[in-house]
């Protein structure tokens, strides 16, 4: 894993010189993105709905909100018993750093603290755990008619109890200029 995130970053690195020589700007505002993410954690692979409004302030910064809710189960085992884990929620506040490729392509860099809430049940009863993260993440994002695109990223989420772990959460989205 750790050489394929520096192969990914050597290639992004790569794309970064021909968009510093043309100077593109990008157009700053409001934006949205809706979209599915795979979230992994300690063998436990679930699938979210995720939001994320935004506001790029200059071309080069942005700030966002982020919210996301279960929508893909996983069995879990623990002590030999069989039980399942759904996110119940995800909620996260980024900044945000943007390079423009062009005016309808960028890379990004964000980082952020969140919270994140699983349930597990098991044998009729069940219990949730919540957690607070710092998160950071890279990505690419293009907008086919300068208004909607496709966002692509990966993020991870540090926990901060102790021994709770991380996540690696890999999505993809519709995004929107507004």
């Amino acid at each position: 894993m750790k050489n394929l995130i520096a192969a990914a970053s050597a290639a992004a690195a790569l794309c970064v010189l021909p968009g510093l020589a043309q100077a593109q700007t990008a157009p700053v505002g409001v934006y949205g993105t809706v979209g599915y993410a795979d979230a992994h954690s300690n063998n436990v692979d679930l699938g979210v709905i995720q939001g994320r409004l935004g506001y790029r302030f200059m071309p080069y910064l942005g700030v966002e909100g982020e919210g996301a809710f279960g929508v893909k189960n996983d069995d879990v085992t623990v002590a030999g018993v069989t039980g399942h884990a759904k996110l119940e929620h995800e909620f996260a506040a980024y900044g945000v750093g943007f390079l423009p490729l062009s005016p309808n392509t960028d890379l990004l860099a964000r980082v952020g603290y969140g919270n994140t809430k699983v349930k597990v049940s098991a044998l009729g009863s069940s219990a949730s755990e919540d957690g607070d993260s710092w998160n950071f993440g890279v990505g690419g994002q293009h907008h086919f008619d300068g208004v909607n695109g496709v966002r692509v990223d990966y993020t991870r989420q540090e926990f901060t109890k102790d021994n709770a772990g991380h996540a690696d959460v890999y999505s993809i989205a519709y995004t929107r200029r507004f």
